[in-house]
């Protein structure tokens, strides 16, 4: 058994309380909590453990959502196109290709008036049209797309109706209700007030998140079953009421149209508009207001409260400067990979916590069995440990959790045995960083998206729902490397690149939020990072980073660059030849994106890799300089690729203690106390020789294994 305890959140589970008790105390557990679906017993409660309850603060009320159906949650709809073949009356059927289980059609009287009836050839509104039982009739031109905007009632939670659907829950179909009816708040007032006296042996009380889950829409048919899903998006906080006190505060009002963006939505991958940002403001507004009621309520007993950034997470935004408004205790981040573990850790609060995968589910999020036949959670627990593991030697959490069926560990043992392993590494980490920092090195990075600090550490979601982004996979790797990182938005640098940025790193498809998109039109922009690599800073531009058509170069920054890329207005102009510059840049194995629209500006660029088209270049701008890379995901080698040219761009060598010679491990220096970290990121063993102030060490890692030298 492990001599080590506490950080560790074990979930229980009333039946098998001998094994929940046996593993508290194999994986050094302090807290034992319950999870959807399970229960603590009187037996687990009084083990002296303190004692996490889970609540979703929006669902496990139809009797009250029975009672008051306009105070259910609500979306806005938009209908697939369909071309009016001539005829009459041209018909639409609102729920067609929506799967009826989750929504029912809000036709009140408020609601209607906000509906609207699209053009989508012409690109304009219909302004006549009538509605009854499901159907919205109207005259149309022949040939043209149309399309039907409109308010739904969302009668299926949806985390609840996938575990439903995915993992067998077997239970009343929940539906959430919205705070923003003020018989809502009376309501959820009391009941915490009511739950918090029924839970006298609570120490925490763990909202699964706050009010309003991020935006799911499914669909009917089970070959395109999930029609939309965002998870930064802000889609399921809107209805009839809240477009009314919207224009209230804001003086103008808001439209159907305005979220559903010609039926593409808009998702937070693309430039959010001054609208956008405004109703961002304005759900933050209301959640923090309500959810600091329900708070305050629960401190008023005593209880801490904590919120799992996951569900019901819109209107939480942990880099908010005003996330400390909420009175959150602490933050529970449930993890895949190393930036959400500095996600996790860069919130505004007092307590971090992260929730390890696999999750003891029969199934995954991805559909791959875990705890049932076929599945292999060890080997689950390993790969996401080594992503983990290296980003907590940068920055710290205070505690580490599982979540599920405590029960399906049965028949596990190796699980069970390597969940001790790691949470006994994790112990070692962690103390390491009280009172001590790892050393870094002397560039430091900024990164530039529309949202800047706001969404710091993510983009939107965890790396599965991202992974065909540039920008997640640099972030990715950032998590676990010795650099100082920061985020900046736009507006942070239009009156010049702030000062503690070395490197301004750009990445992302062409009009995304993390490329930049429109936010390249401001000349002051342009200006500010000119100058700011004109007197001796650096960019690094990935993939389609500042592309914006209608000037004279389709990637803005191309003059700094010394690189443009052909949309198709070079088709006859002449191309600079070239032979690739010697460079040591580029580990072995190393993946470049594979392009054929990048072409040379000058012939000062140097192509440091490439063959008929350059993939990696660098540009000499004033003092400063200007990379390109083709394109980014993440591996052990292209995060040394990255290391390097973090370390080029400014002219550091890439030679400095304390960074391993073997790219497949890494290490973190611990000055105040001496102490080096070594960490093995493949499951075959490793040797790695590192530079060290007493010279250098040598040393060999078992797979995934780790080494504390002091």
């Amino acid at each position: 058994m492990s001599s080590k305890k506490g950080g560790f959140t074990l979930p229980g589970e009333a039946g098998y309380e001998q094994l929940t008790l046996e593993l508290a105390e194999k994986w050094g557990a302090d807290v034992i909590r319950d999870s959807d679906g399970t229960a603590l017993s009187p037996e687990l409660l009084s083990a002296g453990y303190d004692i996490y309850s889970t609540i979703c603060i929006i669902r496990e009320h139809n009797d009250f959502a029975n009672a008051h159906p306009n105070c259910r949650q609500q979306t806005i709809l938009c209908t697939p196109p369909k071309v009016f073949t001539g005829d009459h009356p041209f018909e639409i059927n609102l729920m067609d290709g929506f799967f009826e289980e989750q929504f029912e059609i809000n036709a009140s009287e408020e609601s209607l008036a906000l509906w609207q009836v699209y053009d989508r050839t012409q690109n304009k509104p219909v302004a006549a049209w009538k509605y009854k039982n499901g159907i919205v009739s109207f005259i149309g031109e022949k040939w043209h797309a149309y399309t039907v905007s409109f308010f739904a009632y969302r009668i299926w939670e949806e985390i609840s109706m996938y575990n439903h659907l995915t993992n067998n829950w077997q239970k009343e179909h929940l539906m959430q209700i919205d705070p923003i009816q003020a018989e809502t708040m009376v309501y959820l007032c009391g009941w915490m007030e009511s739950w918090c006296q029924n839970h006298p042996q609570s120490n925490v009380v763990r909202f699964t998140s706050m009010f309003y889950n991020f935006v799911w829409i499914w669909g009917s048919n089970p070959n395109n079953r999930h029609l939309f899903a965002d998870w930064s998006s802000y889609d399921f906080t809107v209805s009839p009421k809240a477009f009314t006190l919207f224009s209230e505060r804001f003086g103008y009002e808001m439209t159907l149209e305005d979220f559903v963006n010609k039926g593409l939505r808009r998702s937070g991958h693309t430039v959010p508009d001054q609208r956008k940002l405004d109703w961002m403001s304005f759900i933050n507004d209301v959640v923090i207001k309500e959810g600091k009621k329900l708070i305050d309520i629960v401190h008023r007993y005593g209880k801490k409260a904590y919120v799992f950034y996951d569900d019901s997470w819109v209107g939480v935004e942990p880099n908010h400067p005003r996330f400390t408004e909420f009175g959150f205790d602490g933050l529970i981040k449930c993890v895949f990979s190393g930036f959400e573990v500095r996600l996790c850790a860069n919130a505004l609060c007092d307590t971090h916590e992260i929730r390890l995968h696999p999750y003891l589910f029969p199934v995954g999020l991805g559909g791959l069995p875990t705890f049932s036949k076929g599945g292999d959670p060890t080997k689950d627990a390993k790969v996401y440990w080594a992503h983990v593991r290296r980003a907590l030697l940068r920055k710290p959490v205070d505690r580490i959790g599982l979540g599920g069926y405590l029960s399906l560990t049965n028949g596990f043992p190796d699980f069970v045995d390597y969940i001790e392993q790691l949470s006994d590494e994790f112990r070692d980490i962690r103390d390491l960083h009280r009172n001590d920092a790892p050393a870094t090195l002397e560039p430091r990075v900024g990164i530039l998206t529309a949202y800047g600090s706001l969404r710091a550490w993510t983009l939107s979601g965890h790396f599965h729902e991202t992974d065909r982004h540039d920008l997640i996979h640099v972030l990715e790797s950032l998590s676990g490397l010795p650099f100082d990182v920061r985020f900046l938005s736009f507006e942070d640098i239009k009156s010049g690149v702030p000062d503690g940025v070395d490197v301004l790193l750009c990445a992302g498809k062409a009009g995304t939020a993390w490329s930049g998109g429109e936010r390249w039109a401001d000349h002051q922009i342009l200006e500010s990072v000119s100058q700011f690599v004109f007197g001796g800073g650096a960019v690094l531009a990935i993939g389609e980073a500042s592309a914006l058509g209608g000037y004279d170069t389709y990637l803005r920054l191309a003059p700094i660059l010394g690189i443009d890329m052909d949309d198709g207005r070079y088709f006859c102009h002449g191309k600079w030849q070239y032979t690739c510059s010697p460079s040591d840049l580029l580990p072995e194995n190393a993946t470049l994106s594979e392009r054929d629209d990048i072409r040379l500006m000058n012939a000062e660029t140097k192509v440091l890799h490439g063959s008929d088209t350059p993939l990696l270049t660098a540009h000499a701008f004033g003092k400063g300089k200007g990379i390109y890379l083709s394109g980014f995901s993440y591996s052990l080698e292209n995060t040394r690729l990255l290391q390097n040219l973090i370390l080029y761009a400014t002219g550091e060598s890439t030679n400095q203690k304390y960074l391993p010679d073997n790219l497949y491990t890494e290490c973190a220096y611990f000055k105040e106390s001496g102490t080096l970290v070594i960490i093995n990121n493949t499951d075959s063993e490793q040797q790695t020789r590192i530079p060290a102030d007493k010279g250098d060490l040598q040393i060999t890692l078992a797979p995934m294994g780790i080494a504390i030298l002091r």
